[in-house]
């Protein structure tokens, strides 16, 4: 029904993955497979409600509506069970800021704020530019899966950490955490007095079976110890209109987060924003279920290449998302000389795993999110290259 295939030109639109090439990686003619939006044009429910926005021709200052929260109200309990008082709801221009301001409002300087590595390099930033001391968990590799180090986290836990900023599914390996996992982080969190900002933007795109537990439904308990964050961004390639929601059960936690927006008037957002993330929230079932499949080919495409044309560069396979965590190591080159022959030779542009944290060595993170036929060539070059 929905066109995947369709190879769509976003050069010269001031596209970060296309035109900041040069600035990333100092190069204009490589394949960029990098920053985390995809390649997919927007179901045609959004392209409408934008067109019927745009035609109006009057774009004055913009609250996100009653109708709009109710939508993604009912996403959530239609998609992944979770029954939410619109109540609860506040908006942020994007993830990452409401990270920031979570870490402004729930803790002091120099409190230590944990997070599991490797991780996106933004909770990396959100924490050490406002001088809070960073505290790591390395996931483990067991079986060729990534897990939480249990004795790990409680050890450190234990020292005082106020707030866990956690990623599920968890960006860039791939892990949708379990019921089980999660319950164990919310009773861990609950012992030790620490609040948790759970990442979710990936939460649409669970991969091959596996199911997205929201944290905060667990139990009333959890619920009150955790502010979640969501988006129509990365499950219906928006990231562009600036826009995700906050959920905060809890009234306090709600009060001074609410209370911090609007001291930075951060509170009303974008106008195209708003009416598309209603669009997809009530329209994107059909589109984000076949993209969904298609993400999956690509994936199982991804796997049979490696394995039968380039074995030296493995993957685990993802539970989550359209990025795929692929180790190097095997090639017996370092870090530096793969991001090299990446750049000179295959000519294709990926996120260093370095970003994700000093874990990251020999990895590289790839974006599928794209048409087959540029994940084919992605990998005919990187077959070239490293065979």
């Amino acid at each position: 029904m929905y066109n995947f295939d369709q190879i769509i030109d976003r050069r010269n639109t001031s596209c970060v993955k296309y035109d900041n090439l040069a600035n990333v990686f100092g190069y204009t003619d490589i394949l960029p497979m990098w920053v985390a939006d995809m390649d997919f044009q927007v179901a045609p429910e959004i392209l409408d409600a934008a067109r019927e926005c745009c035609e109006k021709g009057v774009f004055g200052y913009t609250f996100r509506s009653d109708k709009a929260k109710q939508a993604f109200a009912n996403w959530v309990a239609r998609r992944h069970g979770w029954q939410v008082d619109t109540r609860w709801l506040l908006s942020s221009p994007g993830i990452v800021t409401a990270l920031a301001l979570g870490v402004r409002v729930y803790t002091q300087e120099h409190d230590k704020v944990m997070i599991f590595t490797p991780v996106y390099p933004p909770f990396y930033a959100v924490v050490k530019d406002n001088n809070r001391e960073l505290v790591c968990s390395t996931l483990k590799v067991e079986n060729g899966h990534y897990q939480i180090d249990w004795e790990d986290v409680e050890k450190k836990l234990k020292i005082g950490v106020k707030l866990l900023i956690m990623s599920n599914s968890h960006n860039p390996v791939g892990r949708v955490w379990t019921k089980e996992e999660l319950t164990r982080i919310g009773t861990l969190c609950l012992q030790y007095g620490v609040t948790i900002l759970s990442d979710e933007i990936h939460s649409d795109l669970a991969l091959f079976g596996h199911k997205h537990v929201v944290i905060a439904s667990l139990s009333p308990e959890i619920a009150a110890i955790t502010v979640t964050m969501m988006a129509p961004s990365k499950t219906f390639n928006i990231a562009g209109m600036m826009n995700s929601v906050v959920v905060i059960s809890n009234p306090e936690l709600r009060r001074l987060f609410e209370k911090e927006l609007l001291c930075l008037h951060l509170d009303l957002g974008n106008i195209f924003g708003h009416v598309t993330l209603e669009a997809a929230y009530k329209h994107g079932d059909a589109w984000l279920d076949e993209m969904v499949r298609y993400l999956e080919k690509n994936i199982l495409f991804t796997d049979q290449f490696l394995q039968e044309e380039l074995p030296a560069v493995k993957m685990i396979l993802p539970e989550g998302s359209f990025l795929l965590w692929l180790d190097f190591r095997a090639t017996g080159l370092s870090h530096e000389q793969i991001q090299e022959k990446l750049l000179h030779e295959a000519k294709v542009g990926l996120n260093s795993g370095m970003d994700f944290g000093p874990d990251g060595e020999g990895f590289f993170r790839m974006n599928i999110g794209c048409p087959l036929e540029t994940v084919k060539e992605g990998f005919e070059r990187l077959k070239k290259t490293f065979k």
